[in-house]
């Protein structure tokens, strides 16, 4: 909901107020007169702008997540121009995205809400950053599962590890359990060198796969069929 009424930075400084609340203070915090006050507006506005409380949240959880991601798809670029190992690049992504969710509990539960992540740009570029991580595997040789497997062990593998340490008090936490998850999940989907997978090859197919768009040697629906004779032999492995 928008308002032609109200400048852009006032519903700009009310959802950077909002998330500020919900990040230091938790959900309870958010409160339209308590971020109208914060933010020097009138509540009023914030009806007109947003509609109610729900649609403020959407709109904070929209504004962190664009930012962390905005921030993440840097690092990737970097990888890239760098020409960076794309191992360690999944590595360091999988642990910023841990260290995120942990040093802000209250945001990671508004962002990991199915309802909102799914019809959320920002969540798609998200998505999107971690693709473009695996993608750099597979190219390097080193991916044993198809693309789409690999990003979805590692959305579900992150989301659950955070979800576990959030629930445990953090003086039981084990500080260990991160880095031990990412272990296990990098064994199951990686080989130990490129190209040198032992049930096939199939490391070889998977980057092959990734490349295969990219041959304009090929006519388009010459790369098409490829695709599809690639991805019979990666989903035959599952």
């Amino acid at each position: 909901m928008t308002d032609a009424s109200v400048p852009p930075d006032t519903r700009t400084r009310i959802v950077e107020v909002a998330a500020g609340l919900l990040r230091d203070e938790g959900p309870a915090a958010v409160t339209t007169r308590g971020v109208a006050q914060a933010a020097g507006v009138q509540a009023p506005a914030i009806y007109r702008l947003f509609g109610d409380k729900d649609g403020l949240l959407e709109a904070v959880a929209e504004h962190v997540m664009s930012s962390f991601v905005a921030a993440k798809a840097s690092v990737v670029e970097a990888a890239i121009e760098t020409d960076a190992d794309p191992v360690d690049d999944l590595r360091d992504g999988w642990r910023s995205q841990v260290a995120f969710g942990l040093d802000n509990p209250a945001l990671f539960t508004l962002l990991s809400d199915p309802g909102r992540v799914a019809g959320s740009p920002a969540a798609r570029r998200g998505r999107a950053v971690l693709e473009a991580r695996v993608h750099r595997v597979a190219v390097a040789g080193r991916l044993r599962v198809s693309e789409e497997r690999a990003v979805g062990l590692v959305q579900a593998s992150g989301v659950g590890v955070i979800t576990t340490l959030l629930g445990t008090p953090v003086d039981d936490r084990d500080p260990g359990l991160a880095e031990a998850v990412l272990e296990g999940l990098l064994a199951q989907i990686l080989t130990d060198a490129p190209l040198a997978d032992r049930t096939g090859h199939l490391s070889t197919v998977v980057a092959f796969r990734a490349v295969a768009p990219e041959l304009d040697q090929l006519t388009a629906p010459e790369r098409r069929l490829l695709a599809e004779w690639l991805d019979r032999v990666v989903d035959d492995q599952r």
